[in-house]
């Protein structure tokens, strides 16, 4: 048996601390779901500063998720999980300490920033705690945490709400991470390796800078341009945001020429068949994270749901997602644009259901009719996610995998940003043009059905992917969807 076979004494209880800490991180995006009502109720917060609650976080961990994967190679993954998770427990912290609206969205940035230092990190320590015999169950284990923590994230959060735990109202559902984190960074500490890292290696701040100035050159204006009225600066955001982008391509590929680093490799740019998946991931992540935010305002503050009641009213949606999760295992490399396809028309076919549900202007609510239409859907994206990081990874060489697979979940990161600015300006602009809630929540819905039309149509644009069966590209797992 060679070094490489010789099996790492506590690597299971390593293995627990990374699967707590991605756990955490998982169940805080959906767990906060259910809290928008009463976070907007306690705050008198307007319609964009609880949109920022959500797309802040998401864009924190779209931006910084690409640089924190090489950060844990300059510094150590050992090390960068460590201080990932000590971010994200302080600032879940400060989110649950928060006094005003304006500080818990500046620590859902915070958030963010620790998420996306300790995401990818979990990953890339399975090798350095498994044989090779053993990484096949490990890996299945974040696919399984996933799951579970899809399920979970919106019941706990009602439980918890719904408790009012000491008065706090709201406030455990951040303050539940200060324990978790802690036994994370115990166990990480203890029982996980120290991997060394390569301090020669560079970060490209300048690709950085840019890339967050584009997104928010992009998503302030759909945030807060109905909230400020429209001037015509806001207008002038959104063109100067197309040539930020620009810059950023050519800045890359100046990178490249001169062999330094680069935020996302000018080879990956320059591959068509790897763009327009990486708009496919975009469109089909823009329709999750916006339904949620507004369909819980819908149910909440439309129709008087308590949180843990909006919270089981979502539970088909997690339940359909982990269940083609399992199926999506099994069927492995087969038919990955069929596949696609398939999950797409689920998710239109659902979210039109949806809208058929909705209640007439003044009839009752029924909230067992939605139960067909959210298991739909979440069959329909748990279907599609992994044929296509499949699909999109199976056109980039050798390489460019692991860099590929990083900057395509930040694409998907980028898509729910986009998704919750455009979706909470339909909502959120139909009520205050005069519109009831199920007038508004169709308006919404009328964006990310468009989009899931588009990744069923705009899929068959990629080659067949060539893929070895069992197998994803580079022998790298995909990530996992979560809401």
């Amino acid at each position: 048996m060679t070094e490489e076979d010789t099996p790492l004494r506590g690597r299971w209880i390593a293995m627990a601390a990374l699967l707590v800490a991605g756990f955490m991180n998982l169940i805080d995006v959906t767990i906060v779901n259910v809290a928008i009502p009463s976070l907007q109720d306690a705050f008198q917060a307007s319609d964009s500063q609880i949109e920022w609650v959500v797309a802040a976080y998401i864009l924190s961990f779209a931006l910084f998720l690409l640089p924190a994967g090489r950060l844990g190679d300059v510094v150590g993954r050992r090390r960068m999980f460590v201080i990932g998770v000590s971010v994200f427990t302080i600032a879940s912290a400060l989110c649950g300490l928060a006094p005003g609206i304006g500080s818990l969205v500046a620590a859902r940035v915070l958030q963010g920033l620790g998420g996306a230092m300790m995401t990818p990190q979990t990953l890339a320590l399975v090798p350095a705690l498994f044989p090779p015999r053993e990484r096949g169950a490990a890996f299945a284990l974040f696919g399984l945490s996933a799951g579970l923590a899809s399920v979970a994230g919106p019941l706990l959060g009602g439980v918890l709400i719904g408790a009012d735990i000491m008065g706090l109202d709201w406030r455990p559902i951040f303050l539940v991470n200060i324990p978790v984190g802690a036994v994370a960074v115990f166990g990480a500490l203890r029982f996980v390796p120290k991997v060394p890292g390569d301090a020669a290696l560079r970060l490209d701040l300048v690709g950085m800078a840019l890339a967050g100035t584009g997104l928010m050159l992009m998503l302030f204006p759909l945030i807060e341009g109905r909230q400020l009225g429209w001037p015509v600066w806001i207008f002038a955001m959104m063109v100067a945001a197309i040539p930020t982008g620009a810059g950023f391509v050519a800045w890359q590929r100046r990178q490249a020429r001169r062999g330094a680093p680069q935020l996302i490799p000018a080879s990956l740019l320059a591959n068509a068949d790897y763009v327009t998946g990486s708009v496919l991931a975009t469109l089909l992540f823009a329709g999750i994270p916006g339904f949620f935010l507004v369909f819980a305002i819908f149910l909440q503050v439309g129709y008087g749901l308590t949180p843990l009641e909006s919270g089981i009213t979502t539970m088909p949606f997690s339940l359909g997602v982990l269940g083609a999760s399992v199926l999506s295992g099994r069927l492995g490399t087969r038919w990955p644009r069929e596949r696609i396809t398939a999950g797409a028309v689920l998710l239109v076919i659902g979210m039109t259901a949806l809208r058929l549900m909705l209640p007439e202007a003044g009839g009752a609510l029924s909230r067992a009719a939605f139960i067909v239409p959210l298991a739909l859907s979440g069959l329909g994206l748990g279907t599609a996610v992994s044929p296509l990081f499949q699909t999109v990874l199976a056109n980039v060489a050798d390489r460019d995998t692991g860099a590929g697979s990083g900057a395509l979940q930040s694409f998907q990161q980028v898509g729910g940003a986009l998704g919750v600015a455009v979706m909470g300006q339909l909502f959120f602009g139909m009520l205050r043009g005069g519109g009831g809630y199920p007038e508004a929540l169709t308006a919404a819905l009328w964006f990310n059905a468009a989009a899931f039309v588009a990744v069923a149509l705009l899929v068959w644009r990629l080659p067949e992917p060539r893929l070895v069966p069992g197998q994803g590209p580079g022998g790298k797992p995909e990530p996992t969807p979560a809401e």
